[in-house]
């Protein structure tokens, strides 16, 4: 069966704010850090691989709760980025976070109309 187009446009879109994500993680500032620099790391790491295969889950196997949970994921991460830019204002990772927030949003939307609809609830 071939893949709908809001689906694969959900995909490509997941991917790219995961990739972001992942160069959030390489790029970060860690010299606040006191003690193991390398746990923090591991954890983000597996945190994205998860959700890589969240977002395989949702667009090939056409499962439908990686779908809520990345939605409720996405309101986690606008929620604790709000004090984070009322603090520190607007600096590039913040930035980057802002740019894969609106990926994120705009590949779940795709994934909630149009042709996707069908895609998910079979």
């Amino acid at each position: 069966m071939k893949v709908p187009n809001n689906v694969v446009w959900f995909e490509v879109l997941m991917y790219l704010s995961l990739t972001l994500d992942a160069l959030s993680v390489a790029f970060q500032d860690r010299s606040t850090i006191d003690g193991d620099l390398l746990a923090p790391m591991i954890l983000e790491a597996g945190l994205i691989l998860l959700l890589v295969y969240f977002v395989h889950l949702a667009a090939q196997k056409r499962k439908n709760w990686p779908r809520w949970v990345l939605t409720a994921l996405l309101v986690l991460s606008v929620l604790s980025l709000l004090p984070v830019l009322s603090d520190n204002g607007l600096q590039i990772d913040s930035g980057i976070e802002i740019v894969s927030c609106i990926l994120t949003a705009f590949g779940l939307y795709c994934s909630y109309t149009g042709d996707a609809r069908g895609w998910f609830n079979a």
